[in-house]
């Protein structure tokens, strides 16, 4: 009879994609029964036999012999005379066993079987990578770069299949070629087209986390638990740690001898710096740590409103609030308390002022910004240095510095 050779099928995707072999078995099983129903209405007296280690397809039909005009049904039985025609030897009450010929269900019928046969393998291929990726959300893997565009990186992993890291998951400095080899953590697993995409990414506190695990043993361990991790990628990170072992200082142990544990992680982050600083459920202790590399002379809490006000020596002032305000958000973040910072003018007679943000909706956001770059965060301070001065330090035009100063004069001389 002309069989269907099944050895490709078998290897590729019971090997390449890790479908198990009952699994594959039952499934040929399956859309071969559906071409017999099709044809003779019933599969109830067909058996259809796969070789998994050949790759061979067989289909046999059996039938009960009866005497010739007493076939009930053509579907059970078969008259005498034609079995004997198969084998002289056949006597009535046996059953005759019937290799049927694949070829005889027409080309369009196997070309269907074919293409039904192809879909419901893909449908299990999907199945298997979003159980395999479902149980891995939250750790990291290193694929291969395959192919990278504006908006995103296509990876394989080691079984060849599939993976994005979308332009939103990548450290800003990250850069990568085609054929790297690259690390990132398993964030979700999407369905788009009701295919699997497997989304990966570098940006998620889960892979500064897992990165942590890796090259600190007591965190693996459970000796050192990180209880809160806050980024901005590429620039700064600061992570909360604790330790269940009061012989073991946790932020030594994760920095390591002379920084030897964080530089690895520092490295492939990209050079984003990382804080890491001991937990503590004394909120005023954990805010004041929040915002290193900058020390606090004195502050006033207000809990009820989860808010802040921290006051600094003006040397101080630039380093809590970091570029761009990356470190005051990054400790907002961390305690999920709102902080303001101010000037502590020690020995001096403390004169009325306003956070520069109070003026937000007369002055621009990027002109606060600019101000802050330079550690003018208050009214005051900005007046305290000359529109030359001004104009020197930073990127703003002559006309805006007369228009901010304008503004904030008149603010003060009303008080």
């Amino acid at each position: 009879m002309a069989s269907i050779n099944l050895i490709e099928a078998f290897q590729e995707f019971k090997d390449a994609e890790n479908i198990d072999r009952p699994t594959m078995m039952k499934v040929v099983e399956d859309v071969f029964k559906t071409l017999l129903r099709k044809k003779f209405g019933s599969d109830e007296n067909f058996d259809v036999i796969v070789n998994a280690e050949k790759g061979d397809l067989e289909i046999v039909r059996h039938r009960v012999i009866v005497d010739d005009g007493e076939v009930m049904d053509p579907l059970a039985e078969v008259p005498y005379t034609e079995a004997t025609k198969l084998e002289p030897d056949y006597e009535v009450g046996e059953e005759l066993y019937e290799e049927v010929d694949i070829m005889d269900f027409g080309r369009r019928a196997i070309l269907a079987a074919k293409q039904t046969l192809a879909s419901r393998i893909n449908d299990l291929k999907k199945n298997v990578q979003v159980k395999k990726y479902n149980d891995r959300i939250g750790e990291i893997i290193s694929a291969e770069v395959y192919q990278v565009w504006k908006k995103e990186i296509l990876l394989l992993d080691e079984d060849g299949g599939e993976l994005i890291l979308p332009k939103s998951e990548q450290i800003p400095q990250d850069y990568f070629k085609k054929g790297e080899n690259i690390r990132a953590v398993v964030k979700k697993v999407d369905l788009k087209n009701n295919s699997p995409v497997i989304i990966l990414s570098r940006t998620h506190p889960s892979f500064l986390a897992k990165l942590l695990e890796i090259e600190v043993p007591e965190i693996f361990d459970g000796l050192i638990v990180v209880k809160k991790i806050v980024r901005e990628p590429g620039e700064r990170a600061k992570v909360a740690v604790e330790s269940y072992d009061d012989r073991i200082d946790p932020v030594g142990a994760c920095v390591g001898m002379k920084g030897s544990r964080i530089h690895g992680i520092v490295r492939e982050l990209k050079n984003e710096n990382i804080d890491v600083i001991n937990w503590t459920n004394n909120t005023q202790l954990l805010i004041q740590r929040s915002l290193t590399p900058a020390k606090i002379s004195t502050m006033e809490l207000d809990n009820e409103s989860m808010h802040a006000d921290v006051y600094l020596k003006p040397d101080q002032v630039s380093l809590a609030i970091g570029r761009r305000g990356v470190n005051i958000k990054l400790a907002q973040e961390l305690t999920g308390y709102s902080i303001d910072v101010f000037r502590d003018n020690e020995g001096e007679v403390e004169e009325f002022d306003v956070d520069l943000e109070e003026f937000s909706d007369e002055i621009e956001s990027w002109v606060i910004d600019e101000l802050k770059r330079i550690g003018c965060d208050t009214g005051r301070s900005v007046l305290n240095l000359t529109a030359e001065e001004l104009e020197r330090r930073t990127d703003l035009e002559k006309e805006t510095i007369q228009d901010v100063r304008r503004v904030l004069q008149a603010e003060f001389e009303k008080e």
